[in-house]
């Protein structure tokens, strides 16, 4: 804003002293420095009216944000309540999930664990059945007591893993030939022996007791047909537990001798000579 200035008119007379119209031009002057000054206070001091107008500005704007700062509040907290119970109900139903799947696991091993044993008792009762299939005539009485309580093997026969062993023990005239006496162990539902391992050569020899002489011995389900040793089963031979020794027989059926080393009690005899015998059947009740 461009300051006005007051100019005056001074005029010099002749003949008049010259220190009362210096006077008079200072007086001018310091009288429109001093309008120059109120123009300025006036210019840049507010008035009362102004100061008013500010300060009621200033208190509308505060109460503006209070009230802008209790909304805020007012909507921060009850979505903060909200929150932490969402966050609370989670873990409440992570912790519920949890329990759940837990007891669905115990609940899926009780159940495979039932299932085996179901699966088990399926196996047992049909191999049961399989065993009394192979009787015309089932013996009970061979097998259970007058208290229905049943034995896996009959009266007379030795049990050894999964089967029952009958081991003959009749006099001379009861022995027979390798065929009789497989004749005799089928009539009893059973065939002559089938040698699967060690451990059951080992069971059969010390079950087997010498008689007559060193050539007699118990007829095993061992026969050789067309140049190969088959057992009664089928099977081929793969074990071989031969005496090392040439016993002065030969033929194509087999005994194993009493009294010798299990690994080296078997011999070559004819089929028609005359010997004790041993059967094998299956176990009435299958063991795990």
């Amino acid at each position: 804003m461009e300051e006005e200035l007051h100019y005056s008119t001074v005029v010099f007379k002749n003949g008049g002293p010259a220190p009362k119209e210096i006077n008079k031009e200072e007086t001018v002057y310091a009288d429109v420095k001093a309008k120059e000054h109120a123009a300025d206070k006036s210019a840049t001091v507010p008035t009362d009216g102004e100061a008013a107008a500010h300060t009621q500005h200033f208190h509308l704007l505060a109460a503006c944000l209070g009230i802008i700062c209790v909304l805020l509040v007012a909507a921060i907290i009850p979505s903060i309540i909200y929150f932490n119970m969402v966050i609370s109900e989670q873990k409440a139903n992570l912790n519920n999930l949890t329990t759940q799947n837990l007891q669905l696991r115990t609940e899926r091993t009780s159940l495979e664990r039932q299932t085996e044993e179901l699966s088990r008792e399926k196996d047992s009762l049909n191999w049961t059945l399989g065993v009394i299939f192979e009787f015309d005539n089932f013996p009970v009485n061979k097998y259970c007591s007058q208290k229905a309580e049943c034995k896996p093997c009959r009266d007379g026969w030795i049990m050894f893993q999964q089967s029952c062993y009958f081991f003959f023990q009749g006099n001379a005239r009861e022995w027979e030939s390798w065929e009789s006496s497989r004749q005799s162990c089928q009539k009893m539902a059973a065939d002559l022996v089938v040698v699967g391992s060690l451990q059951e050569q080992e069971f059969i020899s010390n079950h087997t007791e010498f008689y007559y002489d060193k050539y007699h011995g118990y007829w095993i389900g061992l026969r050789e047909t067309d140049n190969n040793w088959l057992w009664v089963d089928g099977s081929n031979q793969t074990l071989g537990y031969w005496v090392t020794e040439h016993l002065g027989q030969s033929g194509h059926c087999t005994l194993t001798i009493p009294q010798r080393a299990p690994v080296a009690s078997w011999t070559k005899a004819g089929c028609t000579m005359r010997n004790k015998w041993i059967c094998e059947a299956k176990v009435l009740f299958k063991s795990d």
